[in-house]
């Protein structure tokens, strides 16, 4: 069972459709028990850090994600769900995150050239050979919402990266069963729904 985590500050509508568009099962869900008995989970969200982790807290999820996590069950985060999974976030104050990946989530770069909030379509330029990016020097175009970005401890988990301003950021993590990806999938077309593909076949959940 996959199960999708609704925080209700996600858009889960165009997550769904586009599991739903490379076949892949899935099961929407804001309970604890779905999150334990799941053989893997996809945390996608929209919104702040701060908000994030507290509607993970009303949830009773923290625990259960930390668990699922240690336990080496595969987790794919989305946008704010890759950024939940840090160590810490600074927006609107500090706050603790999930903790499943050392590092903190921070503002943007600033520099006059960069726009804050990132809105649009972005080069995401891979690091290396990865799951999600299987051809290390093939740069595709993904769409990004996101003021604050992830600044992981180990550059050793970065897959993929996106240029803004002189800067360059992490624009996807592969760690073990972790991967996220800064950038909304769902909404990023062809280039969105191949990367989510290649997710499906590590899973191994088509229908």
């Amino acid at each position: 069972m996959i199960a999708v985590i609704d925080i209700n500050i996600s858009n889960i509508g165009s997550v769904m459709e586009a599991f739903q568009r490379i076949g892949l099962k899935t099961h929407l869900t804001s309970a604890a028990a779905d999150v334990s008995k799941a053989d893997a989970v996809i945390l996608p969200g929209v919104g702040s850090f701060r908000d994030g982790m507290a509607r993970l807290g009303e949830l009773a999820l923290i625990e259960p994600l930390r668990s699922a996590a240690s336990a080496g069950k595969p987790i794919f985060g989305i946008c704010l769900g890759m950024q939940l999974m840090a160590e810490t976030g600074e927006e609107f104050g500090s706050h603790k995150g999930l903790g499943l990946l050392p590092g903190k989530v921070v503002r943007l770069p600033d520099e006059p050239s960069v726009r804050v909030p990132n809105i649009g379509w972005c080069d995401v330029a891979p690091t290396r050979q990865s799951v999600l990016f299987p051809e290390s020097d093939s740069t595709r175009a993904f769409y990004f919402v996101h003021s604050f970005h992830l600044a992981p401890s180990d550059p050793k988990v970065v897959s993929a990266v996106v240029k803004t301003g002189k800067s360059e950021i992490v624009a996807a993590i592969e760690h073990r069963n972790l991967s996220a990806v800064q950038f909304h999938p769902e909404k990023s077309q062809d280039a969105g729904l191949d990367l989510l593909s290649r997710l499906a076949a590590q899973v191994g959940a088509f229908a």
